[in-house]
């Protein structure tokens, strides 16, 4: 009340240019009475001295000024109603009206802000404040530069934006400089800068790589701002500025696939997913029931994931229908193609981790091979329009079993391309980030745990994608495919396990060696040190997609197919040895490598 008792005097002064004439004092004695009344009474309505001035937000303020104005409202009404009802001189003149409301506004919000300011300053001297830059000065950024001076003030300090766009540079935002991001890595390199956030909603991800990269090279953690539609109530914390994953280290722009093409294939019709509940699995039923086909039929033999699934997808349950069964199951097999009659199969269900299938040949071929064989049988017996087969980049020159088992299964399904009305396709991709056995998870683990982190040999490489990357792929392949093709997809630019191991280490906010050590067990058996699209004899052709190539793989006799598999599934009960010296006569290319079954190649 004594800004605004201070703010009346000043106005009266003001008013009459600070020569007040003494018969004005006897009627302004009333506008200051007034004036001071409906003050205290709103400021008691507002409860505006309940609010603790250090923790001032944004919000008080606005209540703060409305509370004014609406005083000011009141005055002016008041002088209406006086004017017009009673015939009586304005109670306040206008002209103190204005001022008083500039000037207790100005005084009551400016010792607020003085107050908060010297309260954070007493409690952490700038000097003490870490410093923190962010990428992106648009809206996003402000928000977040506000985000971290309402919450984390006290900490940190915003010293910088960074921005792509040449128009903002040299520019200030709340009295904090737009940079070039050229040169990001100078001001991390010459500042104590702990974070750098990334503000921008849509960052190519080449872009957002090459940032955090920069970040990992100046021992600066890399945060990220989450998408606007992660922001509770529609207003972001610092709390929810996260860690950046690896993943959005590995991942690409986003593919653009032909949705309409897609819908058109997929839509009104049954659709069988087979390993429905695996990595793959369970990325296609989530993108396959958004393009509305009349019956999605899920198969997997993990029952918990199964449930997991359904829980997820529940809403569609109309439209969905989850079954636990092993595709190994001839009668099961049977009674779904005869109950559900499908008319586009999803084959993604597979043993597929190669140190596991190297000592287990026989459930190898028991589960890849004549799994695979059933479905496709009965695909060409119930009249399936298209067979896609997922297969792998380990099929191609195979040194393990798994990879083998698969270019078996590749054989039988392209040999029996078109044989009836069945297409058959097979789409061959590499590592999927965060794929249930994957290298990112086990990482991850062996770092919250404290390590080592262990890789098998420091030249090893891998491709990586994406789930739903490779599933976009798999579904736009599907669609373009007139049978008997083999799809592979473009990978990107292959990964040194090792890189990753490092980068992983460091977004988790450690340092390798002390912290987190990096240790090398050899490769296991079965493992190649980089993995190959195409074999040594195939050529690739272009698709109108350009992140999708067509193998040129020559088929196979049928019924030279059909007599190898047949005696090979009769082995199975057989030692190893005899069952990889079977795979080795159908694939000849089959070598393996750190691998009991070396030996075999030297016959």
């Amino acid at each position: 009340m004594l800004f605004v008792a201070f703010s009346v005097f000043i106005s009266i002064q003001v008013r009459f240019n600070f020569k007040v004439p003494d018969l004005e004092y006897v009627s302004l004695k009333y506008a200051v009475v007034t004036i001071i009344a409906t003050r205290l009474i709103l400021f008691l309505i507002f409860g505006s001295y309940k609010n603790i001035i250090r923790y001032t937000s944004t919000s008080d303020a606005f209540l703060m000024v409305l509370n004014l104005v609406i005083g000011s409202v009141f005055f002016v009404f008041l002088n209406i109603l006086f004017h017009f009802g009673f015939g009586k001189a304005n109670v306040i003149p206008y002209s103190i009206i204005i001022i008083e409301l500039l000037m207790t506004t100005g005084l009551v919000i400016g010792y607020r802000i003085l107050l908060k300011i010297t309260f954070l300053e007493i409690r952490t001297p700038s000097r003490e404040k870490t410093g923190v830059v962010i990428f992106g000065a648009g809206e996003s950024g402000v928000i977040t530069k506000r985000a971290i001076d309402r919450d984390a003030g006290s900490k940190y300090k915003v010293i910088a934006f960074f921005d792509d766009d040449t128009k903002k540079i040299g520019k200030k935002i709340e009295g904090v400089s737009i940079l070039n991001s050229d040169k990001i890595d100078e001001v991390l390199q010459s500042n104590n800068i702990a974070h750098l956030i990334i503000s921008v909603q849509k960052l190519r991800a080449e872009r957002r790589a090459e940032i955090i990269d920069v970040c990992l090279k100046n021992n600066v953690k890399a945060l990220i701002v989450p998408h606007v539609s992660k922001w509770i109530n529609g207003e972001l914390s610092f709390k929810q500025i996260r860690k950046i994953n690896i993943e959005e280290l590995l991942e690409r722009d986003v593919i653009q696939i032909s949705n309409k093409k897609v819908s058109q294939e997929i839509s009104d019709k049954t659709v069988l997913v087979t390993g429905a509940a695996g990595s793959i699995g369970s990325e296609l039923v989530r993108q396959i029931i958004g393009f509305y086909p009349k019956l999605l039929v899920g198969v997997d033999q993990a029952e918990t994931p199964v449930f997991e699934l359904q829980n997820e997808l529940q809403k569609h349950s109309e439209s969905l229908k989850i079954i636990v069964a092993n595709i190994c199951d001839a009668q099961k097999m049977r009674m779904i193609f005869e109950k559900y009659k499908p008319e586009i199969v999803f084959h993604a269900a597979a043993y597929k981790h190669v140190p596991i299938m190297e000592t287990n040949p026989a459930e190898a071929i028991k589960n890849n091979v004549f799994g695979t064989r059933l479905l496709a049988n009965l695909a060409m017996e119930f009249g399936v329009e298209k067979f896609i087969f997922i297969s792998t980049d380990k099929a191609v020159n195979p040194t393990n079993i798994m990879g083998a088992s698969k270019r078996i299964a590749e054989m039988y399904i392209q040999a029996h391309d078109k044989r009836n009305k069945t297409k058959f396709i097979t789409t061959r991709f590499g590592n999927v980030l965060g794929s249930n056995g994957s290298v990112i998870p086990l990482f991850r683990r062996q770092i919250e745990k404290g390590g080592p982190v262990t890789v098998t040999d420091p030249e090893v490489t891998r491709y990586f994608m994406t789930i739903p990357e490779a599933v976009s792929l798999v579904l736009e392949a599907g669609t373009m495919g007139n049978g008997g093709e083999i799809f592979i997809f473009d990978m990107g630019e292959s990964v040194k396990i090792i890189d990753l191991a490092k980068k992983m280490i460091q977004l988790s906010g450690y340092t390798i060696g002390k912290d987190i050590q990096i240790v090398f067990t050899g490769m296991r058996p079965g493992e190649k040190l980089y993995e190959e699209l195409l074999a040594d004899k195939e050529n690739n052709l272009p698709t109108y997609h350009n992140r999708i190539l067509i193998a040129k793989v020559q088929s196979r006799d049928v019924e030279a197919v059909e007599t190898e598999i047949e005696e090979l599934i009769q082995l199975v009960n057989s030692d190893n040895m005899t069952i990889v010296e079977k795979m080795k006569k159908i694939v000849p290319e089959f070598k393996s490598k750190n691998s009991i079954f070396e030996k075999l190649d030297k016959k």
